[in-house]
């Protein structure tokens, strides 16, 4: 089984098919949030903060949910989802609080469930928790109740960054995504086998 490696370069290309600039290039992607691993605790406070801020547990949060809806065949997810949602983030501030809260949405569900918080669950239950949720069946939604809304900032906006890198397209069989260069030819002409 061959490993897709997702690198910063992939979250930058997945960055401007969301039509987001970043100056420095991949470089630049590096995350400017609370560099504080959570524990336990501190993430239960900041879940139950009036105010929601994109930080460290909002991170780990993202990285657990594109653990369980990437392939298995991806590797380097850490590193892709932390400069993507780095550049997510610095891009547009309404936005993150936006993405904080369906964080806060989905802790709040797994609290109710399981009596912590998301990122404190073991993989198989995360990924139990998000389709008892209904996030599996759910259209996405920023303004829609918690389940769209956990469907629209973190499933769906984790998927578009994968599909829309070049490393997620060749998984896919298209070797430059659209929004790419090549991309729109390489999606229309199936790949030469010769």
């Amino acid at each position: 089984m061959t490993d897709y490696e997702l690198t910063r370069r992939d979250a930058l290309k997945a960055l401007g098919a969301a039509g987001v600039t970043v100056t420095g290039g991949a470089a630049a992607l590096t995350w400017n949030g609370s560099e504080n691993d959570d524990t336990d605790e501190s993430a239960e406070d900041d879940a139950t903060s009036s105010e929601p801020d994109f930080g460290g547990h909002e991170r780990e949060t993202y990285r657990a949910v594109a653990t369980i809806v990437y392939p298995s065949e991806v590797a380097g997810i850490e590193e892709f989802v932390d400069s993507y949602v780095a550049g997510r983030v610095e891009a547009d501030p309404e936005r993150a609080t936006d993405m904080a809260t369906a964080v806060a949405d989905l802790d709040a569900y797994t609290r109710e469930w399981e009596d912590t918080v998301f990122t404190a669950l073991d993989t198989e239950t995360q990924e139990e928790t998000l389709r008892g949720m209904g996030v599996n069946a759910s259209d996405p939604d920023p303004h829609g109740d918690p389940r769209h809304r956990v469907r629209y900032y973190l499933v769906n906006d984790l998927l578009f960054a994968l599909y829309s890198s070049p490393t997620g397209g060749e998984l896919v069989g298209i070797e430059n995504p659209q929004g790419h260069p090549g991309g729109t030819s390489s999606y229309q002409q199936p790949p030469n086998d010769q």
